[in-house]
């Protein structure tokens, strides 16, 4: 055989022909449409709660002789829907149970007229609500304003707490992002959460009550509650992730930050909120979070049960997903054969 036939029988194998590449309009036309779907819905999640914000069900207290609060009752619950009232025999009660969080406020039946008791700490927009309500069905006249748990002196709106949401939920966002694109699997992923998590909780605890003054409560429950806030969010996002892969983490961006802020109710009140959004809020971290930390701050930790079990379930799932995707990962990897070594030929 000549040797231009040899070269000619010896030419290499063409590549397998791949798929073409998404078009340039076809990537416009991705982009003009999800940027609206995308404003949409951050537009009806932020604006449509806050545009229906009213008392919904609002725990209130009604205390006193019920031959004197009967007239009360009758015109508290003409708002059809807006409040739920819980009566206490005296104001003792009804300070109990301001202080427990069953009621945001309570009206008492004294001698001299109504007497408003209030907790601005638990919400000072259902504080001023409560004295607006119960002024007008006094006629305009003047009632006896008791704050039973007022907010911070240096925060009384609860500006800083409420503003503490946004921070705790892009945390958990960044730290369950980072922990995916980094490459971190399995128990190595898992430390790096909660890592991050305890030292967020810390600082972020040092800034708000060492710092500014806006939590007053004991420092380690606080550090504690932001800190399992961040866990939450970070192991959902990364749980998503190692479900799912990268879509993963633009799914629970979308649940934390679309929905779980605000849905929270932290600006006012869960029942402040239209229906369920209120109820769907306090399921999901931010929610859970500025609940939990309203309690360990301002009541001694009343009520903060249901806001702590669900933190812990979400924190719980979230990185049981991140080892669950580790292990299955794991067993996808492909495992190398061992190159067999020809014996040495002789001669």
């Amino acid at each position: 055989m000549s040797a231009t036939s040899a070269t000619a029988t010896r030419q290499p194998t063409p590549p397998p022909p791949t798929a073409p590449a998404p078009s340039h309009g076809r990537r416009m036309v991705a982009v003009v449409v999800l940027i609206p779907v995308l404003v949409t819905l951050a537009l009806w999640a932020f604006a449509w709660p806050a545009a229906r914000t009213a008392p919904h069900d609002l725990p209130l207290g009604v205390a006193g002789p019920a031959t004197a609060t009967a007239q009360m009752e009758q015109r508290l619950e003409a708002r059809e829907g807006a409040f739920e009232i819980h009566r206490y025999a005296d104001e003792r009660a009804a300070r109990d149970a301001i202080e427990d969080r069953t009621v945001y406020g309570a009206v008492v039946a004294t001698e001299q007229g109504p007497k408003l008791l209030t907790a601005s700490a638990a919400s000072p927009v259902v504080a001023q609500l409560l004295q607006q309500a119960v002024t007008q069905q006094a006629g305009g006249a003047q009632v006896q304003t008791v704050d039973v748990v007022p907010a911070p002196a240096d925060d009384p709106r609860g500006a800083a707490l409420t503003s503490s949401v946004l921070p705790m939920a892009l945390a958990g966002i960044g730290a369950g992002a980072v922990v995916t694109l980094l490459g971190l699997r399995g128990w190595r992923a898992a430390g790096a959460l909660v890592g991050a998590a305890a030292l967020v909780g810390a600082v972020a605890a040092a800034m708000a009550d060492t710092w500014l003054g806006v939590l007053t409560g004991n420092w380690w429950a606080e550090a504690g509650t932001l800190g399992l806030s961040t866990l939450a969010v970070s192991a959902g996002i990364a749980g998503l992730a190692a479900l799912f892969g990268t879509p993963g983490i633009g799914l629970g961006g979308f649940i934390m930050m679309l929905l779980g802020n605000p849905f929270s109710g932290a600006g006012s009140a869960p029942e402040m909120l239209p229906e369920p959004v209120g109820v769907i809020g306090q399921w999901l971290p931010p929610g859970a979070g500025a609940s939990l930390l309203r309690s360990v701050s301002f009541f001694d930790g009343a009520a903060a049960a249901g806001p702590a079990l669900t933190l812990t379930w979400w924190a719980a799932l979230g990185l049981g997903a991140v080892l669950l995707g580790g292990a299955l990962q794991r067993r996808k990897a492909p495992v190398e054969p061992t190159a067999e070594r020809e014996p040495a030929r002789v001669g």
